[in-house]
């Protein structure tokens, strides 16, 4: 009988010890565990997917939700949330630590409740969903299997005696938390700043088209082949870039001033939009939806908007982004070159000022003529090939055919004349205001503008590049086309303006009068090279002789040094010294005629010459006992104080010279002034 109740009572205690070592132990293990974790929230929020947050305050509830990577508020209004504030409130759930914590069970014993932390009546309730990863057998589920989502609420109390801190109550329930304030300070943000003020998010890069609808509808596109915009309606014609992307960058600048609560009287923008703006992107569109302006006395309160431009003048409208129904204010710039103007002048503001459309780089020939003038020439500016391994640019000649089908006369260009011709084709631009004259002129209006016998062909001759794609929508040249031609006409109201055309296209544009005046001469002299003559290196001047033509009186005669330069003994070295580097460098001012003759016309009057420089040359390889050549120009008196021409038989040229020549030559000619003509007593 012993033996028995001893062996009971043995099985009994090895019971005891093994629940005590397998059970007990594994209980205490974990409560000290739990104790001791720092880190209030899991892996139930690592990926966040909605987040409800409801408050006893007036205003402080609201709800978000996570479309792909943005966040939008869904109550109390369907807004885009602010993503700063947002990443703040996720960031403080998911780093969330405790200072320190106990279980729920445990305040019984002490005579306590959950109302003693301001737990059993919260004043925020924090309600966040996720998508949980899949069970291995849920990894591949069906197409129409819903994988449900994980609720994790939280439950926000009463902040502590002491210390910045309150109460918080896990999600299960059974333990509190004691806190930093600050997720109370994040979650607790106002909706102003909770929700973004921003309207128009695609950015400029990213734009693709832009339509603007109110009384007309104007429709743009971006060119996928080139940098370039274009009208789709209500025409098809090139769109300013600049313009286009200003305008698109202003309207990326609006905000909403304020939300309104109070629905006003009249239709909703929605319903019956004044302006309809949309920017299409990326696999995305943004609508924005103006409705009417904001009466003065209805102005509701302004939020604070940090990052919009001041505006000299704006107008309030109301306003909706389409798809949500929130209704808002929005400060539209008003005035000259506004947001306002260029919304509703669209088809003229947004539209390409500029006449021609190539790269002065391609032209490689450039051809004026005046058909109104009878008689006149026609003149072509040819462009050079470059010496191979030359940094230079390219050289330009001219080629003049005249009407009696002569061979052609054949003359350097000045590439800088060439070059700003160019440059002033390039930015030839319709002349505000009206300068779109006419999209679709009629023969009457052709003939009115002049283009029945224009008073300028400009025709360019073009390559394309080799970078440049095979086609290029909207393009004035089309892929085999390899020539642009420009017409000017003259106005028979005797306008200010001329008037510009480019064949094979309707607009007519309305342009600076300069163009035709100053710019586009269609005469050889106005695009010669003005360096007539420069001489090779080794080459110097050994004797220079000037000569009064009326007197027959010498007045200069020298011999140089070995080195081409006055003897120190020869008096006035320095106008000598600038007259003998202008016979080594001959360069012309301008060119007032074209072709040398005995005569020239002076104040008025055919005269002859007056003065003859005579310059002889010693050339590098020159054959002893040869003659030295002599270079000679001849000159007239000066004209006025700046103005003094120049011949030359040998470069076929009358010409101006610069102001240096005409000051050196005066000292010459003249030992002293003369001073200013007395009248006869």
């Amino acid at each position: 009988m012993r033996t028995k109740v001893t062996l009971v009572l043995l099985f009994l205690n090895v019971a005891l010890f093994f629940f005590i070592f397998k059970f007990e132990r594994n209980w205490r293990t974990e409560r000290a565990s739990l104790e001791a974790r720092r880190r209030v929230l899991g892996a139930e929020a690592a990926d966040i997917r909605t987040l409800t947050v409801t408050s006893t305050a007036p205003g402080g509830s609201y709800r978000l939700n996570r479309v792909g990577e943005t966040w939008q508020l869904t109550q109390p209004l369907d807004w885009p949330a602010n993503p700063n504030a947002v990443s703040r409130i996720i960031g403080d759930l998911q780093i969330l630590d405790h200072e320190t914590s106990f279980a729920v069970a445990d305040l019984k014993t002490n005579g306590q409740s959950l109302a003693d932390y301001g737990l059993d009546k919260p004043k925020l309730i924090v309600t966040f969903t996720n998508t949980p990863d899949p069970q291995p057998e849920t990894r591949n589920p069906k197409p129409d299997t819903q994988i449900p989502q994980l609720t994790t609420t939280l439950r926000l109390g009463d902040t502590t005696k002491i210390g910045n801190r309150l109460y918080l109550l896990s999600p299960d329930g059974e333990r509190i938390h004691v806190v930093p304030r600050a997720l109370a300070d994040s979650l607790a943000i106002p909706i102003d700043e909770l929700r973004t003020n921003t309207l128009l998010t695609i950015p400029v890069y990213e734009a693709r088209n832009l339509r603007i609808q109110s009384s007309t509808r104007v429709a743009l596109h971006r060119d996928p082949a080139a940098p370039r915009w274009t009208f789709d309606t209500p025409i098809v014609a090139r769109a300013s870039k600049d313009a286009t992307e200003l305008a698109l960058t202003t309207l990326g600048s609006l905000h909403a001033k304020a939300f309104v609560t109070e629905i006003p009287p009249g239709p909703l923008p929605s319903a019956a939009p004044s302006y309809r703006i949309t920017i299409e992107g990326n696999n995305r569109r943004e609508t924005l939806l103006l409705g009417a302006p904001v009466p003065a006395a209805a102005s509701p309160q302004k939020l604070p908007v940090s990052n919009s431009a001041a505006s000299t003048t704006s107008t309030d409208y109301y306003a909706q982004m389409e798809g949500r129904s929130a209704l808002f204010t929005v400060a539209i710039p008003t005035g000259r070159n506004s947001l306002k103007e260029t919304l509703d002048q669209a088809q003229e503001k947004l539209r390409e000022k500029r006449v021609l459309d190539f790269d002065p780089r391609t032209v490689t020939a450039i051809t004026l003529r005046a058909p109104n003038t009878a008689g006149q020439p026609t003149l072509t500016l040819q462009r050079l090939e470059a010496p191979a391994n030359s940094i230079d640019a390219a050289a330009w000649q001219i080629i003049r055919r005249n009407a009696d089908d002569t061979a052609p006369q054949i003359l350097p260009a000045d590439r800088a004349a060439v070059q700003r011709l160019l440059e002033q084709l390039t930015l030839l631009s319709a002349k505000e205001p009206g300068g779109f004259a006419s999209d679709a002129p009629t023969n009457a209006d052709l003939e009115n503008w002049g283009f029945a016998r224009p008073e300028r062909e400009i025709s360019l001759t073009l390559t394309r590049p080799a970078s440049a794609p095979t086609s290029a929508p909207n393009s004035q040249l089309s892929a085999l086309s390899s020539q642009l031609t420009l017409q000017l006409g003259l106005s028979s109201q005797r306008d200010n303006f001329a008037y510009a055309r480019v064949t094979g296209a309707a607009f007519i544009y309305a342009v600076n009068s300069d163009i035709l005046t100053l710019e586009t001469p269609v005469t050889p002299a106005a695009w010669r090279e003005r360096t007539l003559r420069e001489l090779p290196d080794g080459a110097r001047i050994t004797a220079l002789r000037l000569t009064d033509l009326v007197t027959n009186k010498s007045l200069l005669d020298i011999v140089l040094d070995d080195t081409g330069n006055p003897k120190p003994e020869i008096q006035n070295p320095q106008p000598i010294a600038t007259v003998l580097a202008a016979v080594r460098t001959l360069r012309a001012k301008s060119f007032p005629q074209e072709g040398f003759t005995e005569k020239v016309p002076l104040l008025g009057d055919d005269r002859p010459w007056r003065y003859r420089l005579d310059a002889t040359l010693s050339l590098p390889g020159a054959a002893a006992g040869e003659p030295a050549p002599v270079t000679s120009l001849l000159f007239t008196e000066r004209i006025g104080g700046s103005q003094q021409l120049a011949g030359s038989k040998e470069f076929n040229a009358v010409f101006e010279i610069e102001q240096p020549v005409v000051d050196a030559l005066w000292t010459l000619t003249y030992t002293a002034d003369p001073g200013p003509v007395l009248p006869k007593p």
